[in-house]
């Protein structure tokens, strides 16, 4: 058994879609980054490498490469699944925790965790996504980023 932690933030921008755990939410602002800024895919993905001791996504997908510019982050996961199967394990477990003002996560937490499970190939019982406010305290708390964190666990495949 192995497991690693990610952690990602990105800032809310307006005129940008808002993706999180692989599915678009509904809302005014959106993540602004290289890729389509979905930090719960991100944290998931480095949690993913460092189990496996592979460094980052940001050594894997850095942001000067050109042909990563908006690319998905569920390519991202896809990518980096390929990676832990190409090392021989699997998925045991994903327990997620974003942290944002807004918006409410709750109502669309069913729906990525379904997303998710497809994607990695584990039921949606291995998966485990909270939500939290960080209580108006930073940039977070003030509504202005959105970040999540990830730990992931991983077998080996027998």
């Amino acid at each position: 058994m192995r497991v690693g932690i990610g952690y990602d933030i990105h800032r809310l921008v307006e005129e940008r879609k808002l993706f999180l755990g692989g599915i678009e939410i509904p809302y005014i602002k959106g993540l602004i980054g290289y890729s389509d800024g979905d930090v719960v895919i991100h944290a998931i993905a480095d949690a993913m490498l460092g189990a496996l001791g592979l460094g980052d996504i940001g050594q894997h997908f850095p942001n000067t490469d050109p042909s990563l510019k908006d690319i998905s982050s569920m390519a991202i996961l896809k990518k980096t699944m390929d990676i832990v199967h190409a090392r021989h394990f699997m998925v045991n477990n994903i327990d997620v925790v974003v942290i944002a003002e807004e918006p409410k996560i709750f109502p669309f937490k069913d729906r990525i965790v379904q997303t998710l499970s497809e994607a990695v190939g584990v039921g949606k019982d291995r998966i485990n996504i909270k939500a939290t406010t960080n209580e108006g305290v930073g940039s977070l708390g003030k509504g202005d980023a959105i970040a999540a964190y990830a730990v992931v666990s991983l077998e080996e495949k027998r």
